[in-house]
């Protein structure tokens, strides 16, 4: 059985027993272990302080994006490797696992030619100067420069190599040394890019660390200067956001969380039409791309009372083609979810959900053995009222229908009454209503995706993340905001204004 280690101040470690096992997804078999008990985490912080953080910011924007798109290369050369570890132990499908591996590669690869970009300087100008009265030689001039801490990653389970390269790409083109603690039931895709990254010698010391298994006493050791990014549940992002050093010291914490996604079918959207065909394409997608373990998946589908029963005939007739099994066989397009634990969770969820709306479509011969769920459609006719669909969501293969009349502003009402989320999706195209609830939604929402006719056979669609735009979510979603190009960069910076004599700070800011 494999043994995952951490790789901390330098050097890769084990913990103690008890080990944590990891599993075969397909199988159910057990295939590494891993543990962080008796690592000592504060040691691990204090290395990336005192020796991570002064070697990045020494390197200019344009050399640390250079060093990015060194990392994206490898991962292109490995990229097989790394999908047969992901099918491996979490049991993606190809494609599935090409989503997550390029995405990682992407990401790093957008930020390498950002850094190339900002150029050689190590810190930027925020706005002009800032003139005070009628003289011109007293100004105010605002820059942003790197934290002197460490940026703590705490990463999810379903997306092991794009989770830990988006977050990594924008700390260390800021010029911030991080620490990345992956989600444990998939690790071993995270270790083994830490590895090849390592084995490379691409980074500089203290760059980058990795911690595998609990996180123990991590946050105990946090300082005024750190930083955390949190991509979970929302009751744990509640625990970080709590922790005491976090208040002692006000320590900056990003939190990407529950997300109970949404999709609207426009009323003028005529069945059989382009963008009513795109539309079930992205919700069977969204339902069944990687078991449905996707933060931006569709979790709601809004479409009109009209078409309502048109369109779960087709999702049914689509999502039957979609067959559930081992990612290895051709032809499989539903794979197991990640792991035993995830497995409980979407069983029990889909259990609580068949309590508040119908079962209108579940997926037979699921194979027993392993980790696989049945892909499910449900639905509700309660609309804005039912609360228990706006408020749990099952991370799994499984959406919920949701007639509405037709108008704008129920839609709007429907979709925010999830208290926040990462993405919404509307199809229409008229552009007067689609306007309304786009904007009407657009408080709601991190993201929202407007698939028309013109974009038809251009859209990247609902669930892709692009490294140019923000990712987050108000609300339930956690409140947070990552990537977004340059915007990315400015979490782990300080902005300070600085007072003084206009060709001197000229000639500072440059």
């Amino acid at each position: 059985m494999q043994q995952l280690k951490s790789f901390l101040c330098g050097r890769w470690q084990s913990g103690a027993d008890p080990q944590t096992v990891l599993h075969d997804a397909t199988t159910g078999a057990a295939i590494a272990q891993t543990s962080s008990r008796g690592l000592d985490l504060g040691a691990a912080l204090r290395h990336g302080r005192a020796v991570g953080g002064p070697a990045l910011r020494q390197l200019s924007f344009a050399q640390r994006g250079e060093i990015l798109g060194q990392l994206a290369s490898v991962l292109v050369t490995h990229r097989d490797h790394l999908l047969d570890l992901s099918g491996r132990n979490m049991g993606t499908t190809r494609g599935d696992g090409k989503f997550d591996i390029d995405g990682a590669s992407g990401t790093l690869a957008y930020y390498a030619k950002l850094g190339q970009t900002l150029g050689d300087r190590t810190w930027l100008a925020d706005g002009e100067q800032v003139q005070f009265s009628r003289s011109k030689r007293f100004v105010g001039q605002h820059i942003w420069s790197p934290r002197r801490g460490i940026a703590v990653h705490i990463n999810a389970f379903n997306f092991p190599a794009w989770n830990l390269c988006e977050k990594l790409a924008c700390a260390l083109l800021a010029g911030m040394p991080v620490l990345a603690k992956p989600g444990t039931a998939t690790a071993i895709v995270s270790v083994r890019i830490v590895e090849l990254w390592q084995e490379a010698g691409l980074l500089p010391d203290g760059a980058l660390q990795l911690l595998v298994g609990s996180a123990g006493d991590l946050l105990d050791h946090l300082g005024p200067q750190d930083c955390v990014v949190f991509t979970g549940s929302g009751s744990t992002g509640q625990q970080i956001r709590s922790h005491p050093q976090v208040l002692r010291y006000n320590v900056p914490v990003n939190v990407e969380a529950d997300s109970i996604n949404a999709t609207v079918l426009g009323p003028d959207i005529a069945p059989g039409s382009d963008v009513w065909t795109m539309f079930l394409a992205e919700v069977v997608r969204e339902i069944t791309q990687k078991a449905g373990q996707k933060c931006t998946a569709i979790r709601r589908v809004l479409v009109p009372s009209a078409v309502a029963d048109e369109v779960q005939a087709e999702l049914v007739a689509r999502l039957q083609d979609a067959r559930v099994g081992d990612p290895a066989v051709q032809g499989t397009a539903v794979g197991p979810v990640a792991g035993p634990a995830q497995k409980r969770d979407v069983v029990a969820g889909l259990q609580n959900l068949a309590l508040h709306a119908q079962l209108v479509w579940q997926a037979a011969d699921v194979p027993a053995d392993g980790c696989f769920v049945a892909t499910s459609l449900f639905r509700t006719d309660a609309g804005a009222a039912a609360e228990y669909v706006h408020d749990h969501e099952v991370f799994g293969p499984a959406a919920t229908l949701l007639p509405y009349a037709g108008s704008a502003d129920e839609a709007v009402d429907i979709v925010a009454r999830a208290g926040g989320c990462l993405a919404t999706s509307v199809f229409s195209d008229d552009a007067a209503w689609a306007g309304h609830v786009v904007l009407g939604v657009a408080p709601y929402t991190g993201r929202v995706y407007w698939g028309s006719s013109k974009v038809f056979d251009q859209g990247t669609g609902h669930g892709a993340v692009m490294p140019a735009l923000v990712h987050g979510g108000p609300g339930k979603a956690g409140g947070g905001e990552e990537l977004g190009g340059e915007r990315g960069l400015r979490f782990y910076w300080q902005r300070t204004a600085i007072q003084g004599d206009t060709q001197l700070l000229r000639g500072l800011v440059g």
